[in-house]
C-alpha cells in the first residue's frame, strides 16, 4: 500500500508568502516614492508623529512702529508676536479594495488585483499630493510679475527677507501650461518623481513643479526649509501591530499594506493605512503668485 502524504513538504513556498511577498514590494515602492518626494522637495525634517498630535504653523503678528523719529527723541518700539496655532491633527487614514472571485476569473489575479492594487498606491500618493497643495493655499505671503520669470523672481526676492537668517532653496508649484514656453525654447531637464514632473535649478530660482492642480496664471511658492513631513510609523502606532497584521515599507513605516480572502463573500481584500502630512511651518513664508500677462499680448488680446 502506497505511502500518504499529510504534510506539506519542508520549506515549500505558500500562497501565504507570496502574498507577503506582493504586500512587501508595494510597501517599499510607495516607501521609495515618498522619499522621492521629499528629496524633490528638498525636504529634511521628518518627524514621527502620533495619531491624534496636533500639528502646529508658527505665526508672527504685531506693528511697525513709526520710523520718523525727532533728533534726541527715544525711538519708539516696534511690537512682535509669535505664536504656535493648531491648524491640523495627525489622522491615521484608511483605504480598501476588494475584488470578487468573479472579476479574477475574468481577468486572471494579476490583472484584477495586482494592478489594481497598484493604482491604489497611486491614487494615495495623489491624495498627499493633492492635500499639500491645498494647505498652500492657505498661505499669507503674495507676489506678482509680468511674466513668469519675473513673477518667480519676485516670490524669490519676499522669499530671501523672509528667510533672511537662512540660505533658502525655493520651492515653486505651477501649471505646466506656464512653463511649456520655456521648454520649447531652452535645454531644460524634465525629472519625474512622486507622479510629478519637476525642474531643478529653474531660471536659477529654485525647483519648480508642475501639476495641473495650479491654476494656470497662479503658483505657490515657499522654501525647502519651511516643509516639515509628519508621519505616523504605522510599525510602532499604539497597539495596532498587536490587532492587525500590516506589512510596511522597512525604512520609515509610512505605510501598512495587508491582502486577505473574505470567503464569507468570495473576494479578495487588499487594506492599506498611511498617515503622512506635509506642511509648511510658517504660513507667512509661503507665498501665493499671480503671473501677469505683457501689455502687449493684452493688446493684441483686446483686438481679438
Amino acid at each position: 500500500m502506497a505511502n500518504v502524504v499529510t504534510d506539506a513538504e519542508t520549506n515549500v513556498i505558500k500562497k501565504a508568502q507570496m502574498a507577503k511577498v506582493r504586500e512587501l514590494d508595494f510597501a517599499q515602492l510607495f516607501g521609495e516614492n515618498v522619499q522621492n518626494l521629499l528629496k524633490m522637495l528638498g525636504v529634511t525634517r521628518k518627524i514621527p508623529v502620533t495619531a491624534g498630535t496636533a500639528l502646529k504653523v508658527l505665526k508672527v503678528t504685531g506693528t511697525l512702529a513709526s520710523g520718523s523719529v525727532p533728533e534726541g527723541e527715544i525711538i519708539p518700539l516696534s511690537q512682535y508676536q509669535t505664536t504656535w496655532t493648531a491648524v491640523a491633527e495627525a489622522t491615521l487614514n484608511k483605504w480598501r479594495k476588494a475584488t470578487t472571485a468573479e472579476a479574477i476569473i475574468k481577468g486572471g489575479y494579476d490583472q484584477a488585483v495586482n494592478e489594481t492594487n497598484k493604482k491604489m498606491l497611486l491614487d494615495i500618493q495623489k491624495s498627499i499630493r493633492s492635500q499639500f497643495v491645498t494647505f498652500l493655499a492657505t498661505g499669507t505671503g503674495t507676489a506678482t510679475g509680468v511674466g513668469l520669470q519675473a513673477a518667480l523672481a519676485n516670490a524669490w526676492g519676499k522669499m530671501q527677507v523672509l528667510f533672511e537668517d537662512d540660505a533658502v532653496q525655493m520651492v515653486t508649484f505651477v501649471n505646466p501650461m506656464d512653463v511649456s514656453d520655456y521648454l520649447g525654447k531652452a535645454n531644460i531637464t524634465v525629472q519625474t518623481a512622486f507622479g510629478l514632473n519637476y525642474i531643478e535649478n529653474f531660471l536659477g530660482l529654485g525647483t519648480v513643479i508642475m501639476t495641473g492642480a495650479i491654476t494656470a496664471g497662479t503658483f505657490y511658492s515657499t522654501a525647502a526649509e519651511n516643509i516639515v513631513a509628519y508621519f505616523i510609523n504605522v510599525a510602532e502606532a499604539n497597539g495596532i501591530g498587536e490587532a492587525f497584521d500590516f506589512t510596511t515599507d522597512a525604512e520609515t513605516g509610512m505605510i501598512g499594506i495587508h491582502e486577505e480572502g473574505n470567503y464569507t463573500r468570495m473576494q479578495e481584500e487588499t487594506v492599506a493605512i498611511s498617515g503622512v502630512t506635509l506642511f509648511a511651518e510658517r504660513l507667512d513664508g509661503v507665498i501665493k503668485g499671480t503671473i501677469t500677462a505683457p501689455a502687449s499680448d493684452e493688446a493684441e488680446g483686446g483686438e481679438g
